[in-house]
């Protein structure tokens, strides 16, 4: 049976990098995936699932089945922007192919698994290997700003709770098991403007901030975390100010920090760390976790705190098992074992709701969101195969 999955995935070579190059060619950075939805729609319908969907958040929901077991395969259609266009050496929206390589905006991350999860239902349909599950091959929207935003909106409002969600972002082939989580926190200062030329007459509120900023630094170095995920870190990404003039001292000052969690970390352990800095406390400064409120594609707002929690599945978990059991029915190897350095919607479904998340995606994370940004054709055959095989293989495996 793998041998006859594998095959049929050879075979669609040329159908899945087509469509591949068709999304590339569509820009669709967050907010803006109308035209990338509809196209992942006609392709669905196209490949004979049984019911195609967009929600009123503008995620695309493709159902395969109706068996006890609902399972979701999971892949972002949103791209980050191109940037500096003198950086690229290929056109990012014409999904160029050399040498089995595919180049464009949105190729490793993540339109190629896009492609691919779009096939491997296809060969489920093709090859008749329904079975007592019911899949859901998912596009989903505004990860690129908000990771988890468009699965907290499918598990609350849409009313679907998978048992597992496999994250297609890019593994290299691999089988990843979580990620540290995230935050966004704002730390503000509060001065008194005055002229200029007569400073003492005021109080600066970027002085105020500059201890405070030294500390950031050193708190850094005393984050810990486990072994697998590694320690948590926080850096400054932004710095700025207010005053009524140049000719001004500044009347408040913010930093805005990326907060990247470990295991052990939470959302109020993180704050605290911060509100007990001591130029935090003498300073009175205000620590605030921001907010994502940014209508989607289709208008529908949904307010998310900028708080993205760590996942780590165990390794005796079920879908670990099975991960590695596809990859070597499907390939004749073991597959590496790993973990993302980045985000995903993993926060959400795993990070938030306890839904078991495994991941597995064509291309490597290195290109992604860079200029050079590929992914191999062998890559999109080979995850279009192992999404086939991999509901009957988990359903075998946990029962």
């Amino acid at each position: 049976m793998y041998e006859r999955i594998y095959q049929a995935a050879q075979e669609k070579r040329t159908h899945i990098s087509r469509f591949l190059r068709d999304l590339i060619a569509i820009k669709s950075t967050s907010s803006q995936e109308e035209q990338v939805i509809h196209r992942m729609k006609e392709e669905m319908d196209r490949c004979g699932y049984d019911e195609v969907m967009i929600d009123p958040m503008g995620n695309i929901l493709g159902r395969i089945g109706n068996g006890k077991h609902i399972l979701a395969l999971d892949a972002h259609v949103d791209t980050v922007d191109v940037g500096n266009p003198e950086n690229w050496s290929v056109d990012p929206f014409k999904g160029d192919e050399r040498d089995g390589v595919i180049y464009g905006r949105g190729a490793c991350d993540m339109k190629g698994a896009l492609a691919s999860i779009v096939y491997g239902g296809r060969i489920i349909k093709e090859l008749g290997l329904e079975g007592d599950f019911t899949l859901y091959v998912v596009g989903s929207v505004q990860e690129e700003d908000c990771d988890g935003l468009c699965w907290q909106y499918i598990i609350n409002e849409d009313r679907l709770r998978p048992e597992l969600v496999v994250i297609a972002e890019p593994t290299n082939l691999g089988i990843y098991r979580g990620h540290r989580g995230r935050m966004e926190i704002e730390v503000r200062t509060q001065g008194i403007s005055c002229h200029g030329s007569a400073p003492e007459r005021g109080v600066n509120a970027v002085y105020k901030m500059a201890p405070i900023i030294e500390e950031i630094e050193k708190l850094n170095d005393r984050l810990t975390g486990e072994p697998f995920l590694g320690k948590g870190t926080v850096t400054i990404s932004e710095i700025r100010s207010t005053s009524p003039s140049l000719c001004a001292v500044a009347d408040s000052a913010t930093i805005h920090l990326d907060r990247r969690l470990a295991a052990t970390d939470t959302m109020e352990s993180a704050v605290k760390e911060i509100l007990d800095l001591p130029g935090v406390r003498e300073a009175d400064a205000d620590v605030v976790v921001l907010d994502y409120v940014v209508p989607s594609w289709r208008g529908l707002t949904y307010p998310t705190k900028k708080y993205y929690p760590t996942w780590l599945l165990p390794e005796s978990h079920p879908a670990m098992a099975s991960g590695i059991r596809t990859y070597e029915r499907l390939f004749g190897e073991t597959p590496q074992v790993g973990r993302w350095v980045f985000s995903t919607n993993g926060v959400a479904a795993m990070g938030m709701h306890g839904i078991p998340c495994v991941g597995f995606g064509p291309g490597n994370e290195v290109y992604a969101h860079m200029a050079t940004e590929q992914i191999p054709v062998e890559h999109l055959v080979k995850a279009s195969a192992w999404y086939a095989a991999f509901p009957g293989v988990y359903l075998s495996t946990s029962q």
